[in-house]
């Protein structure tokens, strides 16, 4: 069990897949005006040993806005006459609570596409460059996302929030990249707070990036961004018509996970070196106003439109709860679908999830903040024992389910 500089004992560890100097941050994929604007807003509060990678980024987007110009001259007109036919599945649920593992699963149907890795990083060229660069690049990315044991690869399946940021559009994942500064842009989760002008700008850069993906390929996109479980409003004026699949675990797993998932993401894509002592607060509180705002759209949704499961049931049956997902939602005979599905859990099979140990304090201050949540999703648990003067049992103190995967 390890602290975490606020002196808290949460369960996390610190021992994160490596990340080469070479590999892309996120960031690498603004152009230069939206580059500079993120400098200028943090001050230049570049860390010494972060200023190479701060002038790498700027050689980059530099780039983009050049190759920006030049699919805007090529594929403008195409890209406009585009109609977006099929409505998307969006994938509603906290980080780390198996969206990548939903999302995995329903992308191995033929029927269904998706924005990738390159696509989210370089969502401003990608119809011009990706097939050429992903070849030339692909030796910089890592076989594995630093967070956990998840495949990395500018093919895998990526977060559209991240072709939105990249895109000039602002979020929370922002503090990322000046992680001493803390939680930015909280209004971007929900966008109840936006303005009109903002709320529109939002829709139209998501919108023109799906057109894009349509582009590539005219199929029905499945999005995976978890701020999105607090968009169903603004997602339905959009697309009246698409469909939410919602998953979720086990909260006293998902907590110290997530907080794994923010201290290694800080540390991979922080032009600072990290000072997140507001981690813990931040998880907690942005749950909170995460399910606020789901539970008051929740009404808004059809029967035929909304499926929810929990990632303990996903995980020990995905056959019957997929079937589920397709019957509820009317995506169409499942059987399809099938030997895709089933290729990728024979693939996923032997993925292994990392384990938390989560302290009693933490456990109270779960329970006590996510307490709603708890009981209406049945994870109620007992407190951990103290510590005794007995040896530790060799077993995990809060096993999970054991399956083909879990993301």
């Amino acid at each position: 069990m390890a602290k975490n500089t606020s002196g808290k004992t949460t369960g996390v560890d610190d021992n994160y897949h490596p990340y080469s100097f070479i590999a892309p941050r996120f960031w690498h994929g603004m152009t230069l005006p939206i580059w500079l604007r993120l400098l200028a807003r943090n001050r230049l509060a570049i860390s010494p040993t972060r200023i190479p990678l701060a002038l790498a980024i700027t050689g980059f987007t530099t780039m983009n806005s050049v190759l920006r110009g030049v699919e805007e001259l090529l594929y403008r007109r195409r890209v406009n006459a585009i109609q977006i036919e099929h409505a998307p599945i969006f994938i509603l649920g906290h980080w780390r609570s198996g969206t990548t593992l939903l999302h995995e699963l329903l992308i191995s149907d033929p029927r269904h596409t998706y924005p990738n890795t390159y696509e989210c990083f370089a969502p401003h060229h990608f119809l011009l460059t990706e097939k050429l660069l992903t070849r030339l690049l692909a030796f910089i990315l890592p076989a594995q996302r630093p967070m956990d044991n998840m495949a990395a690869g500018w093919s895998r399946p990526q977060e559209d929030e991240f072709a939105m940021t990249n895109l000039g559009i602002p979020s929370p994942y922002l503090s990322m990249a000046f992680p001493k500064r803390g939680p930015v842009y909280p209004e971007y989760l929900d966008l109840t707070q936006l303005s009109h002008e903002q709320i529109s700008q939002w829709q139209d850069t998501l919108i023109r990036f799906l057109k894009r993906i349509t582009y590539h390929s005219n199929r029905r996109i499945v999005l995976k961004s978890p701020p999105h479980t607090a968009r169903i409003r603004t997602l339905l004026k959009i697309f009246p018509d698409a469909r939410f699949v919602h998953i979720v675990r086990d909260p006293y797993t998902l907590f110290p996970s997530t907080v794994r998932m923010w201290r290694s993401l800080n540390r991979v894509q922080g032009l600072q070196v990290a000072q997140d002592d507001w981690l813990e607060e931040y998880v907690l509180d942005c749950f909170d106003r995460l399910y606020r705002r789901f539970e008051e759209d929740r009404p808004l949704l059809a029967s035929n439109r909304f499926y929810e499961v929990r990632y303990e049931d996903l995980v020990s049956d995905p056959m019957t709860q997929m079937r589920a997902i397709y019957d509820q939602l009317e995506l169409g005979d499942f059987d399809e679908a099938t030997p895709r599905v089933l290729a990728y859990l024979d693939d996923a099979r032997d993925y292994k999830t990392n384990r938390y140990d989560l302290s009693a304090e933490m456990h109270d201050r779960v329970t006590q903040r996510w307490g709603d949540f708890i009981r209406r999703y049945g994870y109620e648990r007992k407190a951990p024992e103290p510590p005794s003067s007995e040896p530790p049992s060799s077993e995990p103190s809060s096993p999970e389910p054991r399956a083909a995967s879990a993301h």
